[in-house]
């Protein structure tokens, strides 16, 4: 009973809007000492140890350097560009540009806010301008734009497979395979929709649609090599086994440098910016992380998840009730908190029910990862849809963009 009173305290905060790492740490303070007594909280300081010594959360700060590197870069404009002018002659084909640039920048940023953004400042304006359907310009943004949270090397895959015990490889490499699955899909629903209704999509009559082929394709290369390069060295070498997805990360963090330089966008000035933002980026997770780990000690102490693991293992057909509930808490939770926070808290609690089960891993981390994506894109509260809305222009309305990703949550 104790530890469902202290999930319930802190879900309640966090929606109220207190900081979520003082939230986790406040709660697991004052409960840990009402049920347990300070002297809980002398294995502390080895818990927290035994976390900042994690050599796979080490890649986490590297990653998000690297993606912020590619994002002062302006490798979206270069990218859409480029699409742009590859798919000009097809109907649907800016929507299409938009979706493969948005899978190219959530395997070299894994930003979802930064995509959404981006696309949405660069895209949204020429499919309106061609005069794309609002629905459908808004919802190819928001579901590409979050495609970081499944295709690798993404955070939220880093911390999963730290969370449940699961290589970084095995997870990155389980990933691949639906986040192509969940492209195509997008894609194929583009052109159906072009096809069967043309004034959804028209074709863009691009200026530079009159490129010579050989012109043309240098072009793309041009724009698709280097990020593609960049993602094959980073996950190749992972797959491959030279390296550990820290090393990795490492080559990942160097290269995106190289490419600022091949882009002419490095300078001290962005150095500096995006190494401030990475200490700030990283210094909330690892922030996040402690705060988890006090309120996940005592929230264990207090029986909390043998009170969930009876409850699911007395359910009928536990299995399938257990995915079925457990996926939808994830869901719920996925509009107001942030996937750290779920990583860290929630799915701690379900690890253990799951690997009682029987449950595959790898599978289970995939699940969650899906359900993160689809959260960020369900209305009302789905953080891709506010996202887009703050640069979104005035004639587009948030009914615009609620009916817009419905077709891409249901492909989901």
């Amino acid at each position: 009973m104790i530890g469902l009173v202290m999930f319930g305290t802190t879900l309640l905060l966090l929606m109220v809007g207190f900081p979520v790492a003082f939230t986790f740490a406040g709660v697991a303070v004052i409960f840990g000492v009402l049920t347990q007594g300070v002297d809980l909280f002398g294995f502390m300081p080895y818990r927290i140890m035994s976390v900042m010594q994690n050599t796979i959360l080490m890649a986490v700060p590297l990653f998000i350097f690297m993606g912020i590197v590619l994002q002062k870069t302006k490798l979206a404009e270069q990218l859409l560009e480029a699409m742009g002018d590859l798919f000009g002659n097809v109907r649907g084909g800016l929507a299409v540009s938009t979706i493969l640039v948005g899978s190219l920048l959530a395997a070299s940023t894994g930003v979802v806010g930064a995509s959404v953004v981006a696309m949405g400042v660069i895209s949204l304006p020429v499919m309106l301008k061609h005069n794309y359907k609002k629905t459908l310009s808004t919802g190819v943004i928001c579901a590409s734009g979050t495609l970081g949270q499944i295709i690798p090397p993404s955070i939220v895959l880093i911390i999963l497979a730290d969370v449940l015990g699961v290589p970084v490889g095995d997870l990155f490499q389980g990933a691949i395979m639906p986040s192509v699955v969940l492209v195509g899909g997008y894609i194929i629903y583009v052109l159906v929709v072009s096809y069967l209704d043309p004034q959804a999509a028209p074709i863009f009559k691009s200026n530079k649609c009159n490129l010579g082929k050989a012109e043309k394709y240098f072009k793309v290369a041009k724009a698709i090599v280097p990020p593609i390069s960049l993602i094959i060295a980073v996950l190749g070498s992972i797959f491959s086994g030279i390296a550990t997805p820290t090393e990795s990360a490492a080559v990942g963090a160097v290269g995106a440098l190289v490419l600022a330089v091949l882009y002419q966008r490095l300078s001290w000035k962005m150095l500096q910016e995006t190494s401030t933002e990475t200490i700030k980026v990283t210094a909330m997770v690892f922030a996040i992380l402690v705060g988890a780990t006090a309120f996940s000690m005592v929230f264990t102490y207090s029986g909390g998840d043998t009170m969930v693991e009876e409850f699911i293992h007395n359910l009928p057909a536990k299995e399938m009730s257990f995915i079925l509930i457990s996926m939808g808490i994830i869901l719920i939770l996925g509009f107001f908190i942030d996937f750290v926070e779920i990583s860290l808290i929630i799915v701690p609690i379900f690890y253990p029910i799951a690997l009682s089960l029987g449950i595959d891993m790898q599978w289970f981390a995939i699940l969650i990862a899906m359900n993160l994506q689809t959260s960020f894109l369900t209305p009302p509260f789905g953080f891709s849809l506010f996202y887009l809305k703050g640069v979104a222009p005035k004639s587009i309305q948030t009914t615009d963009i609620y009916k817009g990703v419905i077709p891409f949550i249901i492909i989901q």
